[in-house]
């Protein structure tokens, strides 16, 4: 029993140690394996109207940015899409050519700090600081309506979205979150499953013993819970990465405060794919909630 015991001791603190090392790979990987950092493709290549954007966050980190638009004279709401955590923003832009197309919008991509042509290296507190700069650089032109940004966000993407959002409630119309983990602190038991006794978000029953371990926890369960304009839930049950339960918690959550949330299941839906296998449906569901949410004559709130 003992050496049982000692063996279980051993794994535990292993896996802590990977954790507390490697934390960072795990949660932010700009460079997906075999690939190299730089964008393999523009959104020239894919015939889009575009321009290149850098900006500077609040501490100093250079920015890369691409603002995509659907007409020459950026007509539509602009959707400001943060991105999952793997790989670059030249591997969302068949998508985003896609949303262009059937949403009648403009896309604004952002960089994180470390990714693509962007400095620095990601964190959770540098990365919120980079996308206020996307958002107060969308705010400040005078080519868009401003009343009509949407904050879009996957995976990482999606707690990205949630903070930004509620931090921004003047500034940001609606917000819709794509297959996002409750907290990185849940998806540690996820991936580990013998962390989710010590670590976990506000809506578990771990004893936390070890949350401090985690540099960036990314609570999007607490921060969406905060947010007052209208909440787009897009869930793929089929989901391999984050399981489609933290969507459900996500929204309900949510939903408790803020009786302008919607949520809308994909049977075939998984974690990178949501968007195609939905078809007409998925796009349908996002044009709805747009058109109700971020019209073209947009009354004051």
């Amino acid at each position: 029993m003992a050496v049982l015991l000692y063996g279980l001791g051993g794994i535990v603190v292993a896996g802590v140690a990977l954790l507390v090392v490697f934390q960072e790979k795990l949660v932010y990987v700009p460079v997906l394996p075999g690939l190299t950092k730089s964008y393999p493709i523009t959104p020239s290549r894919l015939n889009l109207i575009y321009e290149d954007v850098w900006l500077r966050s609040s501490d100093g980190v250079r920015l890369h940015s691409w603002f995509i638009k659907m007409l020459p004279d950026c007509q539509g709401p602009t959707i400001l899409f943060f991105q999952e955590n793997a790989g670059n923003i030249a591997h969302r832009l068949e998508m985003v050519r896609i949303m262009i197309q059937k949403l009648n919008c403009n896309v604004f991509m952002l960089s994180y700090r470390g990714y693509g042509e962007s400095d620095g290296y990601p964190s959770q507190h540098g990365i919120i600081k980079d996308a206020q700069a996307a958002l107060d650089h969308l705010s400040q032109r005078t080519d868009i309506d401003t009343s009509r940004i949407v904050v879009f966000g996957r995976s990482l993407g999606g707690a990205v979205g949630a903070v930004l959002t509620k931090n921004n409630p003047e500034k940001v119309s609606a917000l819709i979150l794509e297959n996002t983990f409750t907290s990185i602190l849940d998806m540690a038991g996820v991936l580990l499953p013998f962390l989710k006794w010590f670590i976990g978000g506000s809506g578990t029953k771990s004893l936390k013993l070890l949350n401090f371990v985690v540099r960036s926890p990314w609570n999007t369960i607490d921060a969406i819970g905060e947010v007052k304009q209208p909440v787009l839930f897009l869930s793929g049950l089929q989901d391999e990465m984050v399981p489609p339960f933290h969507m459900k918690m996500l929204y309900a959550k949510a939903a408790a405060r803020n009786s302008q949330c919607t949520f809308v299941e994909f049977p075939s839906g998984m974690h990178m794919d949501t968007w195609l296998t939905g078809g007409d449906v998925y796009w349908r569901t996002v044009m709805q909630f747009l058109v109700k949410h971020a019209p073209e004559e947009k009354k004051q709130r």
